[in-house]
Parts: C-alpha cells; sequence; structure tokens
C-alpha cells in the first residue's frame, strides 16, 4: 500500500509540474480559453492516475487488448510528460543557480525574465509532443506498415542448383499482442506474393500460453512455399515467464505450441535439420531451441545434436532465435555454417533507420541487432520482427518480412 500511494503521489506531482508550463504558455488566452485547457488537462491526468491505480489493484489478472491498450497511452502520456519536466528543470536550475550566485555575491537580485520562463515551457511542452506524436503513430500506422526487405548473399560454396533460390524470414510474431487476424491476413499475403522456395520463421510465435496463438493457425495455414515452412522456438514461447501450477503444465504448454504449428503445416525444427535436394544437390536448414548468451536466458538449443549428419554437406543455414548465439557458439565451434538467422531484438520497436544509419537503444545491449553481418565467410541476419511486445507499436524499426536470394560468387 505505501508503494502505491508512492507511485500514486509521483505521477500526481509530475502532472503538476507539468502544469505549470501549461499555465504559463495558456496566459494570453481569454478566461475561458485558460479554463477549457485546464479542464482538459487535469481530466487526462485525472483519468492516468485512476487507470493507474486501477492497474495497480487489479496486477496479475489475464491481460486483455483494450487494457494493454489503454497501458500504452499512459506509458506514452508518461514519457512524454518526463520529457517536459526535464526540460523545465533546466530551466528552473539555471534560475536557481544565477539566484544563488547573485546573492553569493550580493549583487542586485535579477527581476524575473517572464518571456524567458514562457519560451522554455513552450519548448517543453514542444518537446514533449515529440515523443506524444511519435509514439502514437507508432500505435496507429507503425504497429502494421510491414516492410519487404530483399537481400541477395553470395557464397562461393553454394551449390549450383541453388543458385537463385530464394528464403524468406519472418519472426517474432507475439500473437498474443495481436487484436485481430487481419494484420496477420495482410501480412501472409505479402509473404505469399514473395513467392519464395521457402520460408523460415526464427521464433516467439507467442507471448507466453499457446492458447495466444490458436485463433490463427488457420491464418497461419495459409503461408505457402514450395520446398516447405520452418520453424524454431524463442525465449517467449516456452512459457518461462508465467507462474505455472506445475512443470507438466509449461511443458504441455510447449507442446500445444508445437501442435498449432504443425496444423498449420510448419515444421518445428526442435535442435535438428532439414535436407533440401535440388537436381541432386543438398543444402541443409539446422533449427535449434532457443540459446541465449545472456544468462537470463536458459540454453535449451544444442547446436551439435542438430549439426550432427550434415558434416558433408556443403552449404548450411542455421535458424536461432537469439543473436547472441552466434558469437556464443556459432562463430567459434562451426565454422562452415555459412548462414544464421535470428530475431529477438525488435530492433526494440524505436529508433532511428535511415540509410546508412540506424540507431536503437537495444545496441547496448546486443552486439548485433539489426540487419547483415558478417565474419570471415560467416553470415548473421537479424530480423528486427513481425509483431510487438509491450509497446504495441512500431517507429524507426517496422515490421519486418526479408527475402534472401542465394547466389553462387
Amino acid at each position: 500500500m505505501v508503494r502505491l500511494i508512492i507511485t500514486l503521489l509521483l505521477v500526481f506531482l509530475i502532472d503538476l509540474y507539468v502544469f505549470q508550463a501549461v499555465r504559463t504558455v495558456s496566459e494570453g488566452l481569454t478566461s475561458g480559453g485558460k479554463k477549457a485547457v485546464y479542464v482538459i488537462y487535469w481530466a487526462i491526468s485525472l483519468f492516468t492516475l485512476g487507470t493507474l491505480l486501477l492497474a495497480l489493484l487489479t496486477r496479475g489478472s489475464a491481460p486483455n487488448p483494450a487494457r494493454m491498450q489503454v497501458a500504452n497511452v499512459l506509458f506514452i502520456l508518461f514519457i512524454s510528460k518526463l520529457v517536459v519536466v526535464l526540460f523545465l528543470l533546466l530551466d528552473d536550475l539555471v534560475r536557481l543557480t544565477q539566484w544563488l550566485s547573485n546573492n553569493f555575491r550580493g549583487a542586485e537580485k535579477e527581476k524575473f525574465d517572464l518571456s524567458r520562463h514562457k519560451f522554455m515551457s513552450q519548448l517543453a511542452l514542444v518537446m514533449g509532443a515529440i515523443p506524444l506524436g511519435t509514439l502514437i503513430w507508432g500505435m496507429v500506422r507503425g504497429a502494421y506498415a510491414y516492410q519487404v526487405k530483399k537481400v541477395t548473399l553470395k557464397f562461393p560454396n553454394l551449390p549450383q542448383a541453388f543458385d537463385g533460390f530464394r528464403m524468406l524470414q519472418i519472426t517474432d510474431m507475439h500473437a498474443g499482442s495481436f487484436h485481430s487476424a487481419e494484420p496477420l491476413k495482410e501480412a501472409v499475403a505479402l509473404i505469399n506474393k514473395q513467392a519464395a522456395d521457402v520460408v523460415v520463421f526464427t521464433g516467439d510465435m507467442v507471448n507466453n500460453l499457446a492458447s495466444e496463438v490458436e485463433p490463427y493457425v488457420d491464418v497461419l495455414a495459409q503461408v505457402k512455399a514450395p520446398n516447405g515452412v520452418y520453424s524454431i522456438l524463442g525465449n517467449h514461447d516456452y512459457g518461462d515467464y508465467v507462474e505455472w501450477p506445475s512443470p507438466d503444465a509449461q511443458l504441455q504448454n510447449i507442446q500445444t505450441l508445437i501442435q498449432h504449428q504443425r496444423r498449420a503445416g510448419w515444421k518445428v525444427l526442435l535442435n535438428e535439420h532439414q535436407v533440401l535436394e535440388r537436381n541432386g544437390q543438398k543444402i541443409a536448414i539446422l533449427g535449434v531451441e532457443n540459446w541465449g548468451a545472456q544468462m537470463r536466458f536458459p540454453k535449451y538449443g544444442k547446436l551439435g545434436k542438430a549439426y550432427a549428419g550434415t558434416e558433408e554437406l556443403p552449404f548450411k543455414v542455421l535458424l536461432s532465435h537469439d543473436p547472441s548465439h552466434w558469437d556464443g557458439e556459432v562463430n567459434v565451434k562451426y565454422p562452415d555454417i555459412d548462414l544464421t538467422l535470428s530475431g529477438h531484438t525488435h530492433g526494440m520497436q524505436f529508433g532511428v533507420n535511415i540509410p546508412g544509419f540506424k540507431w536503437s537503444p537495444v545496441q547496448y545491449v546486443y552486439k548485433q541487432w539489426a540487419g547483415l553481418y558478417k565474419k570471415g565467410r560467416q553470415h548473421l541476419y537479424v530480423n528486427v520482427g513481425l509483431g510487438f511486445l509491450g509497446y504495441h507499436g512500431r517507429v524507426g524499426f517496422l515490421p519486418e518480412i526479408t527475402v534472401f536470394e542465394f547466389k553462387r560468387s
């Protein structure tokens, strides 16, 4: 209860502090205009406080789409107000420093500069509006603005029969974050339009529960490729972030998720491989369970098991959800794995992504976090994902469908 009171008090103080800027900027309005601005501001603030109180009192209840959307809006409002607070604090600190300096030197006190204070208040509100507008756009448009990226990769050891072979990668669907099947239908239509030879999914089908994907199995069954659709498990697919009544219940959840994918016609690779053949020539797709170099992610993957039997094949593609697996094991122990396909990072669903430059906070956690990487003859590609988790939107790093064309060099 004490923590609840402190949280609500902190949020209220932030609202009160930001209101000082709103009041300063509203000085030129008529009394009716100011009253309208004040009522709207405090109505939104009280709604935020009330919703936060309700959320804190009902923690642990099952999330639903409406509740998650409200939570995202509250998060965006909070972030925007924090930006306003930072600029207001900067102005207040400057004035405090000047006041202390004048008192220390015994100088004549400067008159309060209302024009500068108003300018700083306006600047603070404008800066706060930037994340507000950007993050709302990310929810309304960015979350489903599917991007098809085409990547040509050249390999000297690619069998001639596979020159021009096209592999399509999707990852991190997070079915529990979708509100309806319509966005997924759009994504599936776009996937099929690429007419790839094979489709691979590199993990995180759900947020936690197998039941999340059940309404979408028929949609996923529409994904077609002449050489099949293959998938692996990601860290969220194991349900490790849920308190289960027993280990058997968690295991059953995993088995159910695998069954759902198989019902859709997808082949789930559980530390195993699949050989593809063309005109008598062969390549291998290896699929491992989740393997993360960071301690908080269990190492379920057994690459040695998936690799066994592919030693003599000239070309290998590895599906491994977490890109830290590449430096952690792949390019250390298995130099003949030509291409590793990963996901997991989402590009943090936020950042700057323009030709020649990309930035996201996730790069301070993962060395390889978006796009193509190369060491010697080995390649890694990190797809930023099809869905979203937590923040129900995307800014900069939009949902991705990647099509690779293999060429013999």
